[in-house]
């Protein structure tokens, strides 16, 4: 197992990266262990929101680059950038990507399945997920966090860099990406934009709160 100070040093290493070596490339198998780490991360139901894009096309991340203030040195450098993608109306309980989950993936016999789509139904009514196509969208999001947080800590693990990239606008982002076909005509929405690579520069201090700060004990 992986000891305590690995675990901490991981996260010590961990920043928000600005500038990466563009000379300095992650190899194929480092960079799949992080796409491993996304695609094995848990999500609601199990039914994986997510597509994961690698974007290596120069021309591509230039067109991005035009769009996204928060990722002017890190789109030229990185080694590997990637747009985690999430379904819109695909997450609603009756949509034919959450069928295909439970017969092609998770292999679930039909009544099992039946009952699995109801509990989902309820949930996401209960939890007016349904309300509006944004309500929804913005759910799947909040699950590609946690496939993001889980590859920028992968990473950290093998002292291979990270900066997780929401400034940009978002639309014209999405709207590139639809012109280059890339969101399944409409079908997958950008939630959050990572890169990956070395770094050029130390960074300074990390500072966050104490401990007593943010948690709070419940006895």
């Amino acid at each position: 197992m992986i000891s305590q100070d690995a675990i901490l040093s991981a996260f010590q290493f961990r920043h928000a990266c600005k500038a990466f070596d563009p000379d300095k490339k992650i190899s194929d198998a480092d960079f799949n262990l992080i796409l491993e780490s996304g695609r094995l991360s848990p999500s609601s139901f199990g039914f994986e929101p997510w597509k994961f894009l690698v974007i290596q096309n120069a021309t591509l991340r230039e067109k991005l680059r035009t769009v996204s203030w928060g990722a002017q040195t890190q789109l030229p450098t990185a080694s590997h950038y990637v747009a985690i993608m999430c379904y819109r109306d695909g997450m609603r309980f009756d949509s034919g990507h959450v069928t295909r989950m439970m017969k092609a993936v998770q292999h679930l016999p039909d009544e099992v399945a039946a009952n699995k789509r109801e509990r989902f139904r309820q949930f996401q009514e209960e939890n007016r997920l349904l309300d509006t196509p944004r309500t929804l969208f913005d759910w799947a999001g909040k699950q590609a966090y946690i496939a993001l947080g889980n590859m920028m800590t992968t990473a950290a693990l093998m002292g291979i860099d990270s900066c997780a990239i929401e400034g940009a606008n978002l639309d014209a982002s999405e709207s590139i990406l639809s012109e280059a076909g890339l969101t399944e005509n409409g079908q997958l929405g950008l939630s959050v934009m990572v890169a990956f690579g070395y770094r050029v520069n130390e960074p300074g201090a990390k500072t966050r709160q104490s401990m007593d700060e943010v948690v709070v004990w419940v006895k």
